[in-house]
């Protein structure tokens, strides 16, 4: 197969002007850059890391500066007719992570100085952060004669890593709160605001005092506005998809049907199109591979955190359901984890019921499983090392040539080589443990699966056969086979057209791993 030659995609790239000056890739999403700033005054977008808020942003900052130039042969070229040049405020909170009350006063200083040395510094008694940002509003209007655009992107990052902490959390977020508070008072003299972000802190002045502020983030209409969808796939990108077919030897639909398992599934709104994380697909372009590389450009602390707090076994990070109003929901706040992990990208929507305004939410892919399993794992064997992803490894070749006995051994190999952990004498811990080990696999695995008779502890699809497994604790393999046979749980899967394998494993709590193990083939 002949491939073109191609624009090369921009990794790492998240500034407008550079991707279009550099003849880079770019996807155009301007028809709904137009539809934004002509329908709204002041929006928020909430979407998860990595999936291309900041070249929105940017996008958007070259549009208010008049920079028509760049943006030929693009939708919004027919569109917009006046190209108005506005004065631009824009701030990458980004920057302002992982810092305690006055570190983070001095980085916010540091970004309203860079403004002030463009308009002038204010008199004496502008010595607050919210004073000078109001005063920055207030000269930029009147020396350019033109209202103000404030475009804040990540506006939660120096939050969102102390959201667990009961005691930083408040402290950060005065300090935030008070950077932002000007934007009401500042709204005559203001054109458009835009903020992103992952989550909604509605203790802060944005969303308690901002009437006119609009969420767009799961509105359908802006549902793709980040992201690459499933028909820019096989259009604006069909070349790279080819191309990518080359290198991984297969032919386009076999690499159409892996991108899709491995980085499709998002749904910010409903309905929606199906989309692509942009980050992972264009490095799996740009490197003509596929791997995790969302997860690999870092696992945020937060989250892990806060499934501990709440107490999410790794088995419950799957298919949930939550009212409508459950994601407008104050994060500081929150009862649930189940926004957090939709907003973090970890859940997406995968129906909605409108009468009841309930969501249904799963994982949306391959890479996040695997991603969110390997973050998890420490919390079960202590350390994950090179060794026991190797192990893991093996045990899915094992796995692939229909050797579940050598997967088993490796896996009890595996275990013996882990540090004592706590809380280790209860057979869920275990279950828990293979329920990860499992996911890691690649497998469709599942937990407490209903039967007529009971519920099977857990149900693995791979390569093509179905496993029903039964864990005991101190006991036998052949009393978890016995149950599995005196309950009958095959039945429950005998419609489902694949070879049923029957496994009974029993732990040993003093030698936290597997002791013995039976196996049978239906």
């Amino acid at each position: 197969m002949e491939t073109k030659a191609l624009r090369r995609c921009p990794i790492g790239i998240q500034t407008f002007e550079k991707v279009r000056e550099g003849d880079y890739l770019y996807v155009d999403k301007t028809d709904l850059v137009y539809r934004i700033v002509h329908d709204y005054s002041c929006v928020f977008l909430s979407r998860p890391r990595r999936f291309g808020k900041s070249l929105l942003i940017s996008t958007l900052h070259s549009y208010f500066e008049g920079r028509k130039d760049l943006f030929e042969g693009l939708d919004i070229e027919a569109l917009e007719k006046e190209w108005t040049v506005y004065p631009v405020l824009h701030f990458d909170m980004s920057t302002a992570k992982h810092l305690d009350v006055e570190n983070l006063k001095l980085e916010l200083s540091n970004k309203l100085t860079r403004y002030e040395e463009i308009y002038g510094k204010g008199p004496g008694d502008e010595a607050n952060l919210n004073q000078r940002l109001e005063g920055l509003i207030l000269r930029a209007s009147m020396q350019t004669g033109q209202k103000v655009v404030v475009l804040i992107d990540e506006y939660d990052a120096p939050l969102l890593d102390v959201v667990h902490e009961e005691e930083r959390l408040p402290q950060l977020r005065q300090v935030m709160r008070n950077f932002y508070s000007p934007l009401k008072a500042c709204d005559p003299y203001l054109r458009f605001v835009f903020l992103t972000g992952i989550t909604k802190f509605s203790q802060m002045s944005i969303f308690s005092e901002l009437n006119n502020l609009k969420n767009i983030g799961m509105l359908p209409a802006y549902a793709s506005i980040c992201g690459i969808s499933r028909e820019e796939l096989l259009t604006v990108l069909t070349d790279y998809t080819d191309a990518l077919a080359v290198r991984l030897g297969t032919d386009r639909e076999e690499a159409i049907r892996l991108l899709t398992d491995r980085y499709d599934g998002y749904h910010f709104a409903w309905p929606s199109p199906d989309l692509f994380n942009p980050f992972s697909l264009l490095n799996a372009f740009a490197d003509g591979q596929l791997d995790n590389y969302w997860f690999s450009s870092g696992t945020p602390t937060y989250l892990i955190e806060m499934m501990r707090k709440f107490g999410v076994l790794p088995s419950q990070v799957g298919r949930m359901e939550a009212k409508a109003t459950a994601f407008d929901a104050p994060t500081e706040s929150m009862t649930s984890i189940v926004p957090l992990l939709y907003q973090s990208g970890y859940l997406t929507i995968k129906d909605y019921d409108r009468e009841d305004q309930l969501y249904t939410l799963d994982i949306p892919n391959k890479e996040i499983r695997i991603g969110l399993m390997e973050s998890l794992l420490p919390n079960y064997v202590q350390r994950t090392t090179n060794e026991g992803l190797t192990t893991i490894a093996k045990m899915n070749r094992a796995l692939r040539h229909d050797d579940l006995e050598g997967m088993l051994l490796l896996l009890q190999q595996y275990l013996l080589t882990i540090p004592q952990c706590d809380h280790t004498n209860y057979e869920g811990h275990y279950q828990q443990l293979l329920y990860i080990v499992f996911s890691l696999l690649g497998t469709y695995v599942d937990v407490e699966v209903r039967t007529a008779t009971g519920r099977v502890d857990m149900v693995m699809r791979a390569y093509g056969r179905l496993y029903l497994f039964e864990l005991k604790l101190d006991r036998s393999a052949a009393k978890a086979m016995k149950q599995i046979d005196l309950k009958d749980y095959p039945a429950r899967f005998a419609l489902s057209g694949l070879p049923i394998v029957k496994v009974g494993i029993n732990f040993d709590s003093e030698r936290r791993t597997i002791s013995d193990w039976k196996i049978e083939s239906l």
